[in-house]
């Protein structure tokens, strides 16, 4: 039998919802329904500097000066304040660690919340599932670009069709898709996700 491949995203499959953990976050900060939201979504700053972010261009302390000045919040340390409420996944690292145990190659694929200085996959434990770690700061380009689903496949030596990727987010799917790779939308339903995890990867 070929080898198979796992590839997980990060917030949102091998996590809880991020929109929950940004709501909460809006609470405790005392910040109006949907400002988060907005200030990284929508706000012309707050969606390039996260961009910026996420390929290295910038560091985390300098999103969290921005975010902070666009919501008028302190910024110290404020990707770490922002990710307080985000928890793993039982489910989901249930079905990852099952999967390596079976002898299934694992990928963490991730665009990247910035490493320092607070380190969100090192803080949730997550690191040790995987045999391959692809962030999008270390590799300088983000999901959707298709380099970085090729890079993953590279680094874990295996085809496109071998392997099955997971993310929250249907724009991340068709570039792996392009690559032969099977795709799971994780549209919030973890015990489904990790059920058809079983069923495609055998």
């Amino acid at each position: 039998m070929a080898q198979r491949g796992l590839i997980l995203d990060f917030g949102g499959v091998l996590t809880t919802p991020m929109r929950r953990n940004g709501e909460a976050f809006e609470r405790s900060e005392g910040l109006e329904p949907g400002a988060y939201f907005h200030a990284l979504n929508e706000h012309p700053e707050g969606v390039a500097v996260y961009a910026a972010l996420e390929v290295g261009d910038v560091t985390q302390e300098y999103w969290n000066q921005v975010i902070g000045r666009l919501l008028s919040i302190d910024p110290t340390d404020l990707m770490r304040r922002a990710l307080a409420n985000l928890t793993v996944e039982p489910a989901m690292v249930a079905a990852a660690e099952k999967a390596r145990a079976a002898g299934v190659k694992t990928a963490l694929l991730s665009n990247s919340f910035g490493l320092e200085p607070f380190n969100v996959y090192a803080e949730l434990g997550v690191l040790g599932l995987f045999d391959v770690v692809v962030l999008s700061e270390t590799e300088g380009v983000r999901k959707p670009a298709p380099q970085i689903y090729e890079r993953t496949l590279e680094l874990l030596g295996l085809a496109g069709p071998d392997c099955v990727f997971v993310d929250d987010h249907e724009a991340n799917l068709p570039p792996a898709e392009a690559l032969g790779i099977a795709t799971i939308h994780h549209a919030g339903d973890a015990a489904n996700v990790a059920a058809r995890l079983c069923e495609l990867l055998g």
